[in-house]
């Protein structure tokens, strides 16, 4: 008879399957039943020199899953402050301390591509990754996207490449205008809630609009748009129906 813990990990590998829009994908390693070492993978995010590459994460679920974190590293090399070049171990406190059991592997793999977009040299897990980053932030990029080519198949074109001749300053106006409009689209979407309010839920692999109409049906109080801490009743409330529970 199947574990409860069993019975989660493929619930949710099932739920992983079901999203086509995040190319988030886990299975089973070399296609087999054992359902506590998977292979997950993500597509680098746009922008950075991951761009496009795909990324292969080593996923190993202990038997205190999903009381404990599943324990990842990268298969893929790259070139990251807070990815060991050496052996593909990450620092990330989603992976450890900000761990909570209603957090998913789905949600520790976005976490990661995220990470990919926000580096943080100032905590890192790469000493000389990091201070390339912070001493030589272009030298950091070419050599990450160096890495990307060679090692997760990324397209050999650089970032910001078929510009048709513009010149660099346009390149950047162009670039902020697409910004802000991104910003505004993105803001829009929120529905008066407060961002970061909204974004604690999203940190567990919802996306906004799924977090915005469970608070709806919920009846949370928009506050004008200020921030706040939610009632331990309303996170509950909130939270099982995300997971879709009555």
């Amino acid at each position: 008879m199947a574990s409860n813990r069993t019975r989660r990990i493929a619930k949710e590998i099932a739920d992983i399957h079901a999203d086509r829009h995040s190319n988030i994908l886990a299975d089973p390693v070399g296609g087999g039943d054992d359902l506590t070492h998977l292979r997950g993978s993500f597509r680098g995010p746009p922008g950075t020199p991951y761009e496009d590459g795909t990324f292969l994460v080593d996923i190993r679920i202990p038997t205190e899953y999903p009381f404990r974190p599943p324990v990842m590293k990268f298969e893929t090399k790259l070139w990251h402050p807070n990815v060991s070049s050496q052996t593909g171990a990450i620092c990330l406190d989603t992976l450890s301390t900000a761990w909570s059991p209603v957090l998913t592997i789905k949600s520790a793999l976005l976490s990661l591509q995220s990470l990919l977009s926000t580096p943080e040299p100032k905590d890192p897990q790469d000493a000389e990754v990091a201070n390339m980053l912070l001493r030589n932030p272009k030298e950091f990029e070419r050599v990450a996207r160096d890495w990307a080519v060679k090692y997760a198949g990324a397209p050999k074109k650089h970032i910001g490449e078929g510009s048709g001749g513009a010149t660099d300053e346009s390149i950047r106006q162009q670039a902020l205008r697409s910004k802000e409009e991104e910003e505004k689209e993105q803001l829009a979407a929120y529905e008066g809630y407060n961002k970061d309010l909204v974004d604690r839920f999203c940190s567990m692999g919802f996306d906004v609009p799924r977090v915005v109409a469970a608070f709806k049906y919920v009846g949370i109080d928009r506050m004008d748009g200020e921030d706040y801490e939610l009632e331990e009743a309303y996170m509950g409330d909130v939270t099982a129906r995300l997971l879709g529970e009555p």
